[in-house]
């Protein structure tokens, strides 16, 4: 039986339940799944296509995106979907509970999700043990993306504080760190995108990364992952702080704030970020926008609605290198990864 066949006999089921629980269902399914060696028995898995990136070898461009696996406790289930990276998070240095629920909402009209989660997770202590106890890390299968945040009770004046310490913990264990500034469920997050205060923050995780970088002799790559809601005035002041900064990679994009897409919609007024088709063109735009700013100087890794392979071709056609998927697994199964992955490859 194909994934994609074993997919359909399951959505309805899994749509059935509230989406945070499906959630909760479905990942510790996968991992059992893992540890019995089936998945790979089910999942059919891409041809390799190796694409070096920021001096890293992805095995295929096409990656899971932060989010789906806050805490890093699913990696190796994961990884037997046939990602050719895998990045996990985001986390932040004391452990919080998110935002009360229900906070994760889906709007199957428009191939959309809303979430308000809120960075919940177990704390990066927890987050770097799991990350230590993955197969995938310890036997150096592949591309892993650790991404950091800062935790909601922090000052937005002391932010830099907690991204400082989450790169410290997370540095030696990561492929590459990404710095989250740009979910819409902390509040006074996105401010960090204003050109001053991403000049100051990206400042200060340079000078961290390099000092990082003589003690553990390896340089980790940093990329910043940035919301789809910005102007090209915007994107431009971020281009021009990621170059100054020589920060070595963009991620675009995060959720949207807007609701035009799904204006009337049951759900479509709940508070988040939306995610999934919804904000497809919206992050096509930012690329574009950034792809027009950076040239070839830096690479973007695009996400935002990728619900086909044709879908993975249009970041790429807008100027990204790699693309990642999250809500669009939701809606089409872990087939989707093959199906970008083999568009990618032909194209």
């Amino acid at each position: 039986m194909s994934d994609k066949f074993l997919y359909s006999l399951a959505r309805p089921i899994l749509f059935s339940m509230d989406p945070e629980e499906a959630h909760h269902f479905t990942l510790p399914a996968l991992k059992r799944l893992s540890k019995l060696g089936l998945t790979r028995a089910f999942v059919r898995q891409p041809l390799p296509d190796p694409r070096t990136v920021m001096g890293l070898t992805f095995k295929n461009p096409v990656g899971l995106a932060a989010g789906l696996d806050k805490d890093g406790a699913f990696i190796d289930a994961l990884a037997d979907l046939g990602f050719g990276s895998i990045e996990v998070g985001t986390v932040t240095p004391r452990a919080q509970p998110g935002n009360a629920k229900p906070r994760m909402f889906r709007i199957p009209a428009a191939h959309g999700i809303i979430n308000r989660m809120g960075f919940n997770n177990g704390g990066v202590d927890a987050f770097v043990a799991n990350v230590q106890s993955s197969r995938f890390y310890q036997n150096k299968e592949g591309i892993l993306g650790l991404n950091i945040g800062k935790n909601a009770d922090t000052p937005i004046e002391r932010a830099a504080d907690d991204y400082l310490h989450c790169l410290e913990k997370v540095y030696p264990y990561a492929s590459y760190v990404t710095v989250n500034i740009s979910s819409p469920n902390t509040k006074n997050l996105r401010q960090l995108q204003g050109a001053s205060e991403v000049d100051g923050l990206l400042s200060q995780l340079k000078d961290t990364q390099l000092r990082l970088a003589d003690q553990h002799k390896r340089y980790v790559p940093m990329t910043l992952k940035i919301a789809p809601d910005m102007d090209a005035d915007q994107v431009k002041n971020i281009a021009d702080a990621l170059l100054r900064h020589k920060i070595d990679g963009v991620i675009a994009t995060n959720t949207t704030l807007s609701r035009t897409a799904v204006e009337g919609m049951q759900h479509g007024a709940e508070a988040g970020g939306l995610s999934g088709a919804p904000v497809f063109e919206l992050s096509n735009n930012v690329i574009r926008l950034l792809k027009a700013e950076l040239g070839d100087a830096l690479p973007i890794i695009g996400v935002g609605g990728i619900m086909q392979g044709s879908d993975a071709k249009a970041k790429i056609a807008a100027g990204a290198q790699l693309v990642q998927l999250y809500s669009g697994l939701i809606y089409a199964g872990p087939a989707l990864v093959r199906d970008c992955a083999d568009a990618l490859r032909h194209g």
